[in-house]
């Protein structure tokens, strides 16, 4: 199995769709990095999208960042201020203009994997670092949240959530990582990784973020 592996979205739905025309639906697995929603102007298509894609095949997998987690704290367990002041509001606004109901959305985000793993690869939100559990949601140096060294685990990691802000994502030697946040939120564009059976990257794809889907 071949992998397309897409850093953070931010509801950049228009980007995002670009983005898919590069991708190999019948030759690779398409792996999201998370964090599909917020601060860009389209969280409630990127969430229909996504929710459409995992429900027709088998070849689309969005692994759960950190604005999924909080989006869900939200909805399931409680009022949660920290997300709705800094980007969650805009998010709530744009699911009800699109008349999504809260509680489904809440439900698939929360049954996201923390990961996807094969011999060769793993693809997490924010990358393991040096620490006894990185699947506790909870810990600041989780897979959710981390943004510490990553560690070398034998394997090659590919993640987000630390935005890069520039039109390359970056490797690190020494963990054999792949940071491929390059910040389509902010305006400069989103980065997916070809990457082979053997966990080779194979091919760098950039798009430059549509204007239409910045805040």
């Amino acid at each position: 199995m071949n992998y397309f592996i897409i850093g953070d979205v931010h509801g950049c739905y228009f980007t995002f769709c670009k983005m898919l025309e590069h991708w190999d639906s019948d030759q690779e697995l398409l792996v999201s990095v998370g964090d599909l929603i917020d601060r860009g102007n389209y969280s409630a298509l990127m969430v229909q999208k996504c929710m459409e894609l995992s429900q027709a095949n088998n070849n689309a997998l969005f692994i759960k960042g950190n604005h999924e987690a909080e989006f869900v704290q939200h909805v399931i367990y409680g009022y949660n201020k920290n997300w709705v002041d800094q980007c969650g509001q805009k998010t709530l606004d744009d699911f009800k203009a699109a008349g999504m109901e809260l509680n489904p959305i809440a439900e698939w985000m929360k049954a996201m994997p923390l990961k996807f793993e094969s011999d060769t690869l793993l693809v997490s939100h924010a990358g393991i670092s040096e620490i006894q559990n990185p699947y506790d949601e909870n810990h600041n140096d989780s897979v959710l949240w981390n943004r510490k060294a990553l560690k070398n685990i034998g394997k090659m990691q590919i993640h987000g959530h630390t935005p890069l802000k520039r039109d390359t994502p970056a490797y690190t030697a020494s963990s054999n990582s792949w940071n491929i946040d390059t910040g389509a939120c902010y305006g400069y564009g989103l980065t997916a990784l070809r990457v082979n059976a053997e966990g080779v990257v194979t091919e760098h794809l950039f798009v430059k973020t549509d204007p239409r889907d910045m805040a």
